[in-house]
């Protein structure tokens, strides 16, 4: 048996006897890996200096004693006082229940009310496109652009809902509610376009053997349609809890976490207590102990996704 190369990575095996040439696959997957390697270095060398470097300080910088004189930032040893301090701090459990509710409630009403958009976009035959163009337009916009409009229509003085709603922002409760529909008026079009591809996919003669059936609508998208929704429905909800739990510049922008500390996010708490009180180890606690708390739910989503995987049949 002998072998010969065709082409760069191609290997074949020529038998003596004339038999036709076997390619072997294992060699050229392993030299499309290490093409796919190369390409990917550049773009991977980026994301480490700008994502993953950054993270490790952290990391670092939450178990340090950090002082900050006037020649510079000093590490004195390290230390687990930041994170006792933290966790023991009445203002992370107040950042921590309010971002917790927060994000509850915003995936909740963004979820309904996306699915509903999503199956109105879906049942259109014609313009469909100018429709979710416009509903586009507020999830284009950048965080920061989208708060401070918010911001001109909750203003006290002049803004266009003060005749109906006067200081908005100034209680509370009513600066919650406030956030809370700034946000879903900005992220609800990213769960109708989730929504819609998941809809799309959906086989049609699966509808038509429903109605064959004496199924009414209701009946059709409670026994067909969100079963088969459930693992798109199960990435919406995974992407909007990580974005809304890592929540920053519209509070940041229209509340500045106030009145008080009554708005005041797990990613506002940590940015104040290191740029705001120049207390740099405690901050870096606050941002880690965010992180992980991330990546905890991050792994729960994902280990019930992948059960959803494949159990999105239709009831019988």
């Amino acid at each position: 048996m002998a072998s010969t190369e065709l082409a760069p990575g191609m290997v074949v095996a020529r038998s003596s006897r004339g038999a036709p040439p076997k390619i072997r696959p294992d060699l050229i997957q392993r030299r499309y890996a290490r093409l796919g390697w190369g390409i990917s270095a550049p773009a991977l060398a980026v994301i480490g200096v700008v994502t993953i470097a950054p993270i490790i300080f952290a990391i670092f910088m939450s178990f340090e004693k950090v002082g900050v004189t006037a020649s510079g930032v000093s590490f004195n040893g390290a230390t687990v006082s930041n994170y006792h301090l933290v966790v023991t701090a009445g203002l992370w459990h107040h950042a921590l229940w309010w971002t917790s509710m927060y994000t509850v409630v915003t995936v909740t009403i963004e979820l309904v009310i996306g699915t509903v958009f999503a199956l109105v976009l879906e049942r259109l035959t014609a313009g469909r496109g100018p429709m979710m163009a416009l509903l586009l337009i507020p999830w284009s916009l950048i965080t920061v652009i989208s708060a401070e409009l918010w911001s001109y229509i909750y203003n006290a003085s002049y803004g266009i809902l003060n005749s109906i709603w006067p200081n908005a922002l100034g209680t509370p409760w009513s600066a919650t509610f406030a956030l809370v529909v700034a946000d879903v008026w900005k992220t609800t079009p990213f769960v109708t376009i989730i929504v819609l591809a998941g809809l799309v996919m959906i086989p049609s003669e699966l509808f038509e053997a429903s109605e064959v059936d004496g199924a009414s609508s209701w009946k059709a998208f409670w026994r067909v349609t969100l079963p088969l929704l459930r693992p798109t429905i199960g990435i919406a909800v995974l992407f909007r809890v990580l974005q809304a739990f890592g929540l920053f510049d519209l509070p940041y922008v229209l509340t500045n976490g106030g009145p008080g500390t009554s708005t005041q996010s797990l990613a506002i708490l940590a940015y104040n207590t290191m740029f705001t009180n120049i207390d740099f180890g405690p901050g870096a606690a606050v941002a880690v102990s965010t992180a992980v708390i991330v990546l905890i739910m991050c792994l729960v989503f994902l280990r019930a996704f992948k059960q959803q995987v494949g159990k999105e049949e239709v009831p019988a």
